[in-house]
């Protein structure tokens, strides 16, 4: 069965997509939940002002992220934590720590989910990415001091 995608369906498709489903998943699962209509003729000029509009979020949001990484490019985050004397922490320095420390520090709004890299465990200066957008990715210095 050809359905007309309403928003996108993992594994299925993208937003305004014409897609062929099995008959018990579009009428099951697909348009009840208002994931898809079945697509008759004359759908067409529908799914094609779904696939512009989502052409210019795309690349709005794109375009966002790219302002975001102007902001935070070459900036050197500071995270304080204990540590000991040998400058291993007690505790760790994760993605939720440094998100929160760009919050603080640049004013930027950064998600957990979007700071990709390895616990840190010691005192010292650490590389982390943060993936603005799908096609934006900011490299950021970490500097993590123990507290006084």
């Amino acid at each position: 069965m050809k359905v007309l995608l309403r928003s996108d369906v993992e594994g299925v498709g993208r937003t305004g997509d014409i897609v062929e489903v099995a008959r018990g998943y579009a009428r099951n699962y697909l348009v009840p939940q208002g994931l898809a209509i079945e697509a008759v003729p004359g759908v067409a000029a529908q799914a094609e002002a779904m696939q512009r509009k989502r052409a210019l979020k795309a690349a709005a949001d794109r375009s966002e992220a790219e302002t975001a990484a102007a902001q935070i490019a070459g900036v050197v985050v500071r995270v304080t934590a204990k540590a000991s004397d040998e400058g291993r922490l007690f505790g760790s320095v994760g993605a939720a720590e440094v998100a929160d420390a760009l919050v603080a520090q640049v004013g930027l709004e950064v998600d957990r989910r979007q700071v990709v890299g390895d616990v840190v465990k010691d005192v010292g200066s650490h590389e982390f990415t943060v993936e603005l957008h799908a096609e934006v990715a900011v490299p950021v210095t970490v500097e993590v001091q123990a507290e006084a």
